[in-house]
Parts: structure tokens; sequence; C-alpha cells
């Protein structure tokens, strides 16, 4: 088993920044790749960002490439999500996870595990 705690969510104004944190517990955690993800109101959970196991492989969705940073401190069993030049658009619940599979995937389905999501409320 894995938990995983996210925090960091908060209101900001757009053109600010937020750097989120998710903790985990239960396992190794540089036994698997992580992501996050993010859930608007009455939309699907999409991709946002995943990092591998190490920390040397990264990915972004395009419209946060720039933006947001997906770094990974395994000594602390954690990884951030620093967002930069917020944008209502970027308004969710963002939620990080923990995929267990042997590649690094964008896809919710292919996740282990989940934290509980923190809101993000980016105002124009």
């Amino acid at each position: 088993q894995v938990q995983l705690v996210e925090s960091g969510g908060g209101l900001v104004q757009a053109g600010g920044s937020l750097r989120l944190s998710c903790a985990a517990s239960g396992r190794t955690f540089s036994a698997y790749a992580m992501g996050w993800f993010r859930q608007a109101p009455g939309k699907e959970r999409e991709f946002v960002a995943a990092i591998s196991r190490g920390g040397g492989s990264t990915y972004y969705t395009d419209s946060v490439k720039g933006r947001f940073t997906i770094s990974r401190d395994n000594a602390k069993n954690t990884v951030y999500l620093q967002m930069n030049g917020l944008k209502p658009g970027d308004t969710a619940v963002y939620y990080c996870g923990a995929d267990l599979g042997l590649s690094v995937s964008r896809h919710p389905r292919n996740y282990d595990y989940w934290g509980q999501g923190t809101q993000v409320t980016v105002s124009s």
C-alpha cells in the first residue's frame, strides 16, 4: 500500500505561483514513477506532468510546458509541482498519483495509488 497526501493548493491571482507537494509513505518511494493530474468540475481527470523513478525524465502536457516544473526528492519521499504563470484555466483539483508500472504513463488508469487532491483556484 502507498499513501499519498497533497498540500500547497490555494487561491492565487492570474500570473501568480504555487508549489504543490505530495508526500508518500508505505513503500519505497523510488520504486514508482509519480504523476500530477487535475480535474475541473464536469471534466475528466487530465494529465499534467510526470517524473520517472530517479527523476531523470520528466513529461508535461503542452498547456503547462514552460510554466510548470515537476521534481522529486527521494530522500524525503516527496514529489513537487512548481506552478508559475498561473491562468484561470489551471483552476482544478490537483491529484498526485503513483505508478508501479515499468514506464511513465500519461493515463490515469495506469496509476495505482492516488492522493485526496488539493484545490487550486486562479482568479482573473
